[in-house]
């Protein structure tokens, strides 16, 4: 194999970085753990990227793939079917809260956004509102690459190379109540409340005759994990309703089982329009995403000579439908959402150990989803600057951390944090590896400041 970075262009990744090092290359994996070309192990604290849930190395899925490529390695969707895609959708409808009960499938997480947003305003167009299009998201809220998904996004550098961009994409707090604005700093309720009246008071600064939708993730991925305070989505329910507004949850990351449910709406007990999803769904075996909408949505594209102008060639692609069939069986016959569920407890609890740390700041998230945000006083909670967020996080963490043997993310989207995501098959074994390769680079990454 040669160096793979002769031809290879690698994704949201400093190509000059490798100039006179070694791309790191992984060969294989098994349970939570994957081996690179040396024949090192590491745990793979981060799911290869919030998607492995069942974890690396299943046999079962690996067949359900081959089996039907035998059969129809691949037919589209367009004004066609084919029984995977029909057993899938069915199968997904029945987990789906509410009624959640149509499936439109793309290959991964931006077009599934993408799809949701071109379907909340060709709605909108239909049923008599043209002038529905601006959608609302948060600050430093990551919701995908396509340029829809990502006009969505809240974070600025991954924007400024592609603008301009959609218009009409309005942003508002985050749910991060460790920076919790003074007034609400102590208690937690009270800044769910302010944080989604923000959402109301955008609405109406726009006009809510101009809001289509608003895009929320269950927990928010980019900015550390951070899970809504308590009534924040029944708020934001009521919000939506009042202005009839679309809510998305944009679940590509907190679906299937990653936060101990099979969505994190049913987590959290709140009522979207739709979802947006991916990632683990077929535990990464085989791309695939959908559009998880509401009947009411479809009805407008069902008369005579009606459509949604929108496909993708690859959504819904019998192999990785198949894969996904396998995916649930396999969650269902181990009870992974159920285990999630049960030992979340105990995964926090092993990290928030490090809270004796100087260097962190604050440990949260849910499920099997947990953000450790690392500051330079915990008592006044400063953060980094730039360039040493520059030095700790990507000049020695992010290195430090995988020589170690622990494959999680070091980020600074937002507010510098140490993310873990692993396989949901992970146990209290795995959860105290964790900790004790991240106590013991912190601990080195604090002698830096």
């Amino acid at each position: 194999m040669g160096n793979p970075t002769d031809h290879l262009w690698m994704h949201f990744t400093r190509m000059g970085a490798y100039a006179e090092s070694a791309v790191p290359t992984i060969v294989r994996g098994d349970g939570c753990y994957v081996w690179d070309t040396d024949g090192k192990r590491y745990l793979d604290g981060l799911a290869g990227l919030f998607v492995v849930n069942a974890g690396h190395g299943r046999q079962e899925l690996a067949e359900a793939a081959a089996k039907q490529a035998s059969e129809l390695a691949y037919f589209p969707l367009w004004s066609y079917a084919h029984p995977k895609a029909v057993e899938l959708a069915e199968r997904i409808a029945g987990l789906a809260p509410g009624d959640l009960n149509r499936v439109f499938f793309t290959t991964g997480g931006s077009e599934a956004v993408e799809s949701a947003w071109k379907l909340a305003r060709a709605y909108f167009k239909r049923v008599g509102q043209p002038l529905r299009h601006k959608v609302i998201s948060r600050y430093v809220a990551y919701h995908g690459t396509s340029m829809g998904a990502l006009s969505l996004t809240g974070v600025p550098p991954f924007k400024v190379d592609f603008e301009p961009l959609v218009p009409g994409a309005i942003k508002v707090p985050n749910a991060n109540f460790y920076r919790a604005p003074e007034f609400c700093r102590d208690d937690e309720e009270e800044f769910g409340r302010w944080a989604a009246d923000e959402i109301e008071r955008a609405i109406l600064r726009e006009g809510p005759e101009t809001v289509c939708a608003v895009f929320l993730e269950p927990v928010q991925n980019a900015g550390g994990c951070l899970p809504p305070p308590a009534g924040y989505f029944q708020r934001v329910r009521e919000i939506c309703d009042r202005y009839g507004v679309l809510l998305v949850s944009d679940e590509v990351i907190c679906a299937w089982g990653r936060l101990g449910s099979y969505f994190g709406a049913q987590r959290y007990a709140y009522q979207p329009d739709i979802i947006t999803t991916a990632k683990g769904l077929t535990s990464g075996y085989s791309p695939l995403g959908a559009m998880i909408a509401a009947d009411r949505l479809i009805e407008p594209f069902l008369g005579d000579k009606q459509m949604f102008a929108h496909g993708i060639t690859f959504g819904g692609h019998p192999v990785s439908c198949a894969v996904a069939l396998a995916n649930l069986d396999l969650f269902e016959r181990e009870d992974l959402v159920g285990h999630v569920a049960a030992t979340s407890d105990a995964f926090r609890a092993t990290l928030s150990r490090l809270h004796d740390l100087p260097i962190v700041g604050d440990v949260r998230g849910d499920g099997y989803f947990f953000g450790i945000e690392l500051v330079k006083d915990k008592t006044t909670r400063e953060t980094f600057s730039d360039a040493e967020s520059e030095r700790i996080l990507r000049g020695f963490l992010s290195h430090a951390l995988y020589d170690a043997g622990l494959y999680c993310r070091a980020d600074d989207r937002g507010d510098p944090v140490v993310q873990l995501s692993p396989p949901l098959i992970a146990e209290q074994q795995q959860f105290d590896e964790m900790e004790q390769i991240l106590r013991s680079v912190l601990t080195d990454a604090w002698t830096l400041l």
